[in-house]
């Protein structure tokens, strides 16, 4: 599926006598998804080739001198065969009305075949792998890429590394209020709402309460990065408020997060989502490898996957002991990191004692209800970004012998998911070079992502397919990893789905 991106609706098919001076309007194009790379490339053409797209003003032309120069002729000439002057006449009797059958029918294959001509062209390269084709699947390049890390970083504006408090503070005002605004409408006015009218009010609530709890838990977890200031104790406090009150204990997970990080991509020390070759899958797995076991699996992973991985590292590399990330003396942590583990144990136990409180004075099924569903929704969101910006059929994983830090980062794929990933402040869409910069503040990744796109090549990689869609398929796809049979690259492993 191509990356959404909108051509602009103006751009228009004209076959005209530029020497008359006239041209008709074919049919303005319908809109259509165009890639950053395609509308580049239709952008420098040169003059004399029969396609050019320029910006929402100028429309979209064929005239006859630009006709005429691609046949090896000059700008008005003129036209040197039969056909030519028969198109030049059909054009104008179609602009004048005078047309007759015969004479439309051909001009409707003109501007069919050139309609068909400029779509080839804008489904063009798009700036790295897309979705998954029907054709044997197009992998990410696995060999140490043609560029450095400092060679990325010059490509970004200086600006895209600067941190502003107001402006980061300004995205907690924000999604905090939204969240104070779907409480107040949900405890003011539902309860005046007819009985019917609940059960969709209800669901509508948890679902825009629980999207604009994951962009807080998003912005909580920009502090753990230290993108949201200069100050590592103002990032710290922050974080520390906003992820507790999500129950998410910040400095274990920040730290383990970290890690995530540095390790990227090898199946020996990443944290998270790690895939296991086929020969340490559990044995149930094939019973699975079917569209009502894939429900369930999908069904487990996104309600309880979250707390499941805090408390027992499922999904998470394997260590020599238990491994939970509440325990401040788990292998996860060293020894100077133990006093910032009970912290993050308090913030989790003062949420759960006001939540206690809450029960107390409001009702189980209230607290249920305005915080319990909408945490579920973020968690689930959490899990499935995480999943899906690490999982997918193009991407290598490196054993020690093959893993390095830069092609590791460069191992994820950046998802479109709408409106969603302005809702999620872009986690979603600019992922790579999040993994690239990870200090780097959210409201820069964008503008970063345009800037490395270039550098990257094909190393860069995005996927449009809806996350719905890319979810189903990806666990359906991805169950374990091996290295190709007779390959030379023992040390680089590929998903698989045969048992």
């Amino acid at each position: 599926m191509l990356t959404q991106r909108t051509f602009p609706p103006k751009v228009r098919l004209r076959i005209g006598d530029s020497r008359a001076g006239v041209s008709s309007v074919i049919s303005p194009l319908p809109r259509s998804p165009v890639s950053h790379r395609s509308e580049l490339l239709l952008r420098k053409q040169p003059r004399n080739r029969p396609v050019e797209a320029t910006g929402e003003t100028t429309p979209f032309h064929l005239t006859s001198s630009n006709y005429k120069s691609t046949r090896g002729g000059t700008a008005g000439d003129e036209p040197s065969s039969v056909s030519e002057r028969e198109r030049d006449s059909t054009s104008l009797k179609v602009l004048s009305g005078e047309e007759s059958s015969e004479e439309r029918e051909a001009y409707t294959k003109i501007k069919r075949r050139f309609e068909m001509g400029f779509r080839c062209l804008i489904k063009m390269g798009a700036g790295g792998r897309l979705s998954v084709p029907n054709s044997p699947v197009q992998r990410v390049p696995h060999t140490k890429p043609p560029f450095t890390l400092g060679q990325i970083k010059k490509a970004i504006p200086p600006h895209c590394f600067q941190r502003s408090i107001p402006r980061s503070f300004s995205y907690v005002g924000y999604d905090l209020s939204l969240a104070f605004l779907f409480y107040y409408i949900a405890t003011s006015y539902f309860s005046l709402l007819p009985s019917w009218l609940t059960y969709l009010a209800w669901p509508l609530y948890w679902t825009l309460q629980g999207c604009t709890l994951t962009g807080v838990w998003v912005i909580a977890h920009e502090c753990g990065h230290h993108a949201f200031s200069d100050y590592q104790w103002l990032d710290d406090t922050v974080g520390l408020i906003l992820h507790s009150s999500l129950l998410v204990p910040y400095f274990s997970w920040k730290i383990s997060h970290r890690r995530h990080h540095s390790n990227t991509g090898s199946l020996e020390r990443d944290e998270v989502f790690v895939p296991k070759p086929k020969s340490r899958i559990p044995w149930f797995s094939k019973y699975l490898n079917n569209p009502l076991g894939r429900a369930l699996t999908l069904v487990i992973t996104l309600t309880l996957g979250w707390p499941l991985y805090l408390a027992f590292n499922v999904s998470g590399r394997p260590y020599n002991r238990f491994a939970c990330h509440y325990d401040p003396y788990g292998p996860i942590y060293s020894d100077r990191e133990r006093l910032q583990i009970y912290i993050s144990d308090a913030g989790i136990f003062t949420a759960s004692y006001v939540l206690y409180r809450l029960i107390l004075a409001k009702g189980l099924a209230w607290v249920v209800c305005m915080y319990g569903i909408p945490l579920l929704i973020v968690n689930a969101f959490l899990v499935l970004i995480t999943y899906l910006q690490h999982t997918h059929p193009t991407l290598p994983h490196y054993d020690s012998l093959e893993w390095d830090w830069l092609r590791g980062a460069l191992a994820t794929v950046d998802r479109d998911y709408g409106v969603l990933n302005k809702v999620f402040h872009n986690i979603t869409d600019t992922h790579v070079a999040h993994h690239l910069f990870s200090t780097m503040p959210h409201y820069h990744a964008m503008e970063a992502t345009r800037a490395i796109k270039p550098i990257l090549g094909e190393y860069y990689q995005f996927d449009g397919t809806p996350f719905y869609k890319a979810m189903w398929r990806e666990a359906r796809e991805c169950l374990y990893v091996e290295p190709d049979e007779g390959g030379s690259d023992k040390g680089v492993f590929w998903y698989r789905n045969k048992f």
